[in-house]
């Protein structure tokens, strides 16, 4: 009978998880990708609460079916039936990633094929980058939904659990469970047939008594059930663990892939090694200005707040919570300018050869970055800041600033590297 029920409920399960549309995650060319992200988002966060519900119809079912006899095999059942929804969504997040431009398929090409790809990229209007951006952070509330949905489930899954260890042990034995019960004879001894024969209606205690091994398995998962630290889907629990990070992995990517394309070509700009104009007159100085590809990644960042307050904002309306509504919006904000200085400060260390005017250039640039960060309450790493310092500083005073006590103040690996691809000596 356990085999057929959990064959019988997979089945069913199964069939209507299928029915379950996740499809829509397609590009359909340039101008479309916001809307079909949106639409695909919508569909992934409406199924869950459908999925919820299919599997607390089972849980009645087996109840209704078979008194809770069959809670061992309709465990299995939901925990598989978990795992082939959450594969249905990992595989739709996997397609967004196409629809996002971020599928890593563009790693590995060479540098004139991901100039190409670049270029398709800003085919793309500010609008359509935005509302990928947007969509790409609606994301972010399917797996807070999935996480927090499973979770309650779970929860009442193993409250469910509890009860039947108790009702089932009191229609089976009359008392409350006893191991030392599972071997007691047909009979108790006063001619009394037990409570299990006398409760012939009882499905459930029924099939136990006819089935003392099974019985036994059956009580023992009860039992462990009570227990703070048991989880009564435990593949299901690690993959949605799983599924959520994708998610924050696939946010990342959208969020940094404006930043990453700005950035990309930095370290093999000509302006660093272009060689300077002589003139037999003294030409007046005038101050550099920061450079576009600089300026679009610092509007990015700074723009990049008012982009993560509607959701922020979600969160706060759901929860009744503004602390965890600000810290979600800061922890994002963090993390995205994080790593675009991370990116920038790789590019930096890939220069081979800067001349005094591209130094200063340089210099602003940086300079313009570390503002937008402070702008943002981030604090600049010691490396960006030797890295403006020792650009900044006249060549033939470079030596003397490094041997001076603010030279203490610097990361002296990056102001070694500064003074080699400014072909200084330090010896």
């Amino acid at each position: 009978m356990c085999y057929r029920y959990g064959h019988m409920e997979r089945a069913i399960l199964s069939s209507e998880i299928a029915g379950v549309d996740l499809r829509g995650a397609v590009t359909r060319g340039v101008g479309a990708q916001g809307i079909e992200l949106s639409e695909t988002v919508r569909r992934m966060e409406e199924s869950i609460p459908q999925v919820i519900l299919l599997l607390e119809a089972a849980v009645e079912r087996c109840i209704s079916f078979t008194g809770g006899s069959e809670a061992d095999e309709l465990i299995l059942a939901l925990d598989d039936t978990m795992l082939q929804y959450i594969s249905t969504l990992q595989d739709t997040l996997k397609s967004l990633r196409a629809v996002c431009g971020v599928d890593n398929k563009d790693i590995g090409l060479d540098r004139k094929e991901g100039a190409q790809n670049s270029r398709k990229t800003d085919l793309i209007s500010n609008e359509e980058e935005w509302s990928i951006v947007q969509g790409a952070l609606q994301i972010l509330t399917v797996a807070d939904c999935l996480t927090s949905r499973s979770s309650v489930f779970e929860a009442s899954l193993r409250a469910t659990l509890a009860r039947l260890s108790t009702t089932l042990s009191l229609s089976v034995f009359g008392s409350s469970l006893d191991n030392n019960q599972l071997h007691v004879a047909n009979d108790d001894g006063n001619g009394e047939p037990p409570l299990g024969g006398r409760a012939a209606l009882d499905v459930a205690a029924v099939r136990l008594v006819d089935v003392p091994e099974k019985a036994r398995k059956l009580f023992n998962l009860l039992d462990q059930s009570k227990d703070p630290r048991f989880h009564a889907l435990p593949l299901a629990s690690q993959r949605v663990a799983a599924f959520a990070e994708a998610v924050n992995e696939l946010v990342y990517d959208v969020l940094i892939s404006k930043v990453r394309q700005r950035l990309s070509e930095v370290s093999r700009m000509p302006i660093w090694s272009a060689a300077e104009e002589q003139s037999a007159f003294r030409l007046p100085t005038f101050s550099a200005y920061p450079q576009p590809y600089v300026t679009s990644v610092g509007e990015y960042l700074l723009t990049l707040p008012q982009q993560l307050e509607p959701l922020a904002e979600g969160i706060s309306n759901s929860d009744a919570n503004n602390d965890e509504a600000q810290f979600f919006a800061t922890e994002w904000m963090f993390k995205v300018a994080e790593g675009a200085t991370a990116l920038y400060m790789e590019q930096l260390r890939g220069i081979q050869y800067i001349t005094d005017g591209g130094a200063q250039q340089l210099s602003v640039d940086i300079e313009y970055l570390s503002n937008v960060l402070s702008a943002l309450s981030m604090p600049i790493p010691p490396v960006l800041a030797t890295f403006q310092t020792c650009l900044g500083t006249p060549r033939d005073q470079l030596k003397d600033l490094l041997k001076s006590d603010n030279g203490n103040q610097l990361d002296l690996p990056t102001a070694n590297l500064v003074c080699k691809i400014r072909r200084l000596n330090l010896d």
